[in-house]
C-alpha cells in the first residue's frame, strides 16, 4: 500500500496532478447586492424545505429537484462553468459513499440479522425488564443509548439503530423514527469522539478544548429539554404528566455529566460519560419508581397503515439467548471504543486512498485554494467498523455466512430510492458550497452586527441542514463565525461553539437523516411526513439556542462562559 501522500501527486485516474483548466474563483456577491445574492443562495434551501414539508414530496424527488435548482443558481447566478458544477455534484456523491451509505447499509444489516435469527423478538422481550412503560423505555434507548452510539460512531448510526430498537418495543414505525431523530440532538456536538469540536479548532486556529468547554455550557441545556420532548412526542401531555421523573433524571444526569466532562476532563469523552451516567441513573430510578399508569405500545396512538404489535410476551427467554440478542450492540460499543486507541486507529487509517478530485479547482473569495481532496478511508470508516461488528456477531446470532450474505443483499434492496435521496442531497451540498452559495449566506448573516450573536446558531443550523453533519457545518462556517466575532467585538469561541450547538437541531431535518430514518423503519418515500413531524421541534429548540447564545454574549448570561 502506498502512503496517502503519494496519491496527491499521482492521481489514480491517470494524467498529471496539475490540471490545465483555470480555477473557478468564488464570488460571495455575484449580483452586486449582498441581500439579493443571499436570496439567490437561499433558493435551493427554500425549495428543499417547501418540497419536503409543504408538498410532501418523497425525499429522492425533492433532492433531485433541489439539486437542479442549485445547479441552475451555480451556473446562471454565480457563473460557475456547467461541467465544473456537475463535477462538484459528483464529488459530493462520492463523499456520501463512505460517510452515509456504507455506514447505513451495515447498521441496518446488523438489525436484519437479528430479525432473521429470531433474536429481535428476544431483544424486544428483554426491554420489558425496563418496565412496561414504553415512554420510559424510549428515553433510555433513544436518548441514553443513542447518545453512546453518537459518541462512538456518529453519522446516521444512532438514528438507524435506535429506530429499529424502538420498533422492537412495538412503537409505530414513523413515531420510532421521529423519536430517534429528535433524541439525536444533544450529543451531536461531541459526536464521533468530539470530531465537530476538533474541526472547529482546525478551521479557526483556536484551541479545540475552549470550544468544547463553551459548547458543553450550551448543549447541556438542550439535554435537560430533550427527554421531555420525547415523552410528549411519544404520548402527548399524558406522557409528560405521568413519566416526567424519568425525563428529569435522564436529562439532568446527562447534562451534568456532559458539562463536567467537556469542561474539566476531555470534550472527546463528553458523550460517552454522559450516556453511561444517564442510563445508570435511569436504571437506578426504575428500581424505586414506575409510572402509576404504565403505557404499553398498544396504548399509543396508532399510525394510519401501521401494524402495532399487541401480542403478549412469550415465556421468559434464557439468560444465554438474551445475551445473544444484545451481543451485536455490545460488540459495536467495544469495537468503536477500541478504534479510538492509537494502536488500533493507526493501522486502520493506513488503509486510505487520498487524491485531489479530478478537474475540480476552486479558489475561495480570498484567493486561497479550496480543499477538494478525496479520502477513501475505507479502513477507519464507521461503516467498516459496523461491518466488522456484524461479522463478529454471526456466531452469537447463529447465522451462517451464506445466509448473512443473502440478508445483506436484501438490505441493499430495502433502501431503494433512499440511496438516490442521499446521493442527491450530498451533491446539492457540495454544489452550493463550492459555487459560493454557502459563503454568501454566511457573509450576509455576519453583516447583522451585534444581533449576529442571536443568528449565529442559525448559521450552523443551515450548515447541518445541507451537509447532514455537525462537523461539516463547522468546516463550512467555523472560520466565518470567528471572523464575524472579530468584526462585531464578540467572543470568537462563543460564536464558534454556537455554530456547532445550533447545528445539532438540524440533524433531525437534514434529508440524509430523514432518508436513513425512513429506510431503517421500512417507510422509504414518507420522508416528507417525517419531516413535518420533527420540523417544528427543530425550530423551537433552535430558538432556545439562539436566545441562550445571545444572552451569553451579554452580561445577562455572560457568567455562564469560562
Amino acid at each position: 500500500m502506498e502512503p496517502r501522500s503519494a496519491f496527491r501527486n499521482n492521481p489514480p485516474f491517470g494524467g498529471s496532478a496539475e490540471v490545465a483548466v483555470p480555477p473557478y474563483h468564488q464570488n460571495p456577491d455575484p449580483t452586486g447586492s449582498l441581500a439579493l445574492s443571499a436570496l439567490l443562495a437561499l433558493l435551493p434551501l427554500v425549495t428543499l424545505l417547501f418540497l419536503l414539508g409543504g408538498l410532501r414530496w418523497k425525499a429522492h424527488w425533492a433532492g433531485l429537484a433541489t439539486l437542479g435548482v442549485a445547479l441552475a443558481v451555480a451556473v446562471g447566478g454565480y457563473g460557475m462553468p456547467p461541467l465544473l458544477a456537475l463535477d462538484a455534484g459528483l464529488y459530493g456523491m462520492a463523499q456520501s459513499s463512505l460517510l452515509i451509505l456504507w455506514l447505513t447499509f451495515n447498521a441496518i444489516w446488523i438489525y436484519n440479522l437479528t430479525v432473521r435469527s429470531g433474536h429481535f423478538a428476544v431483544l424486544r422481550r428483554a426491554f420489558g425488564t425496563l418496565g412496561e412503560d414504553v415512554r420510559v423505555q424510549a428515553v433510555v434507548i433513544a436518548f441514553s443509548f443513542g447518545a453512546l452510539l453518537e459518541a462512538l460512531a456518529g453519522g446516521g448510526g444512532p438514528v438507524a439503530i435506535c429506530s429499529v430498537m424502538l420498533i422492537a418495543l412495538g412503537v409505530p414505525p414513523l413515531k420510532a423514527a421521529a423519536l430517534a431523530l429528535i433524541a439525536d440532538t444533544a450529543p451531536v456536538a461531541f459526536g464521533g469522539m468530539g470530531n465537530p469540536i476538533t474541526v472547529l479548532g482546525e478551521v479557526t486556529g483556536l484551541p479545540a478544548a475552549e470550544f468544547g468547554a463553551v459548547a458543553g455550557r450550551q448543549v447541556s441545556v438542550l439535554a435537560l429539554l430533550i427527554p421531555f420532548v420525547l415523552l410528549f412526542v411519544a404520548d402527548g401531555r399524558r406522557g409528560v404528566r405521568q413519566a416526567w421523573p424519568a425525563a428529569l433524571v435522564g436529562g439532568l444526569s446527562f447534562a451534568l455529566a456532559q458539562f463536567l466532562t467537556s469542561n474539566f476532563l476531555s470534550y472527546q469523552l463528553a458523550d460517552i460519560v454522559a450516556a453511561i451516567v444517564s442510563a445508570g441513573a435511569l436504571l437506578l430510578l426504575l428500581r424505586s419508581w414506575r409510572p402509576r399508569e404504565p403505557v404499553t405500545a398498544a396504548r399509543l396512538d396508532p399510525e394510519p397503515g401501521a401494524a402495532v404489535r399487541t401480542e403478549a410476551p412469550a415465556a421468559a427467554d434464557s439468560r444465554g439467548e438474551t445475551l445473544r440478542a444484545f451481543a451485536p450492540y455490545a460488540i459495536i460499543v467495544v469495537i468503536f471504543a477500541l478504534a479510538q486507541l492509537e494502536a488500533v486507529k493507526a493501522p486502520l487509517k493506513a488503509v486510505t486512498w487520498s487524491f485531489d478530485w479530478p478537474g475540480l479547482r476552486v479558489l475561495s473569495a480570498s484567493g486561497d485554494p479550496v480543499d477538494t481532496g478525496y479520502e477513501f478511508a475505507i479502513g477507519s470508516a464507521t461503516g467498516t467498523l459496523l461491518l466488522f461488528a456484524g461479522l463478529l456477531s454471526l456466531p452469537f446470532l447463529r447465522v451462517r455466512p451464506v445466509e448473512a450474505a443473502r440478508v445483506y443483499g436484501r438490505t441493499l434492496r430495502q433502501f431503494g430510492w433512499a440511496i438516490v435521496a442521499i446521493l442527491a442531497v450530498f451533491a446539492l451540498s457540495y454544489v452550493m458550497n463550492l459555487s459560493g452559495q454557502i459563503g454568501t449566506l454566511g457573509v450576509w448573516l455576519a453583516g447583522t452586527g451585534a444581533f449576529f450573536a442571536f443568528l449565529s446558531p442559525v448559521v450552523g443550523w443551515f450548515g447541518v441542514t445541507i451537509t447532514g453533519t455537525d462537523a461539516g457545518a463547522n468546516a463550512l462556517f467555523g472560520g466565518l463565525q470567528s471572523t464575524a466575532a472579530g468584526q462585531i467585538g464578540a467572543d470568537p469561541v462563543l460564536l464558534g461553539a454556537a455554530n456547532s450547538s445550533g447545528g445539532v437541531m438540524a440533524k433531525m431535518i437534514s434529508p440524509q437523516n430523514l432518508a436513513i430514518g425512513t429506510a431503517a423503519v421500512g417507510l422509504v418515500g414518507r420522508e416528507g411526513e417525517l419531516f413535518r413531524r420533527v420540523f417544528g421541534w427543530s425550530l423551537l429548540l433552535l430558538l432556545v439556542m439562539c436566545v441562550l447564545v445571545y444572552l451569553q454574549s451579554t452580561p445577562v448570561l455572560g457568567w455562564m462562559l469560562p
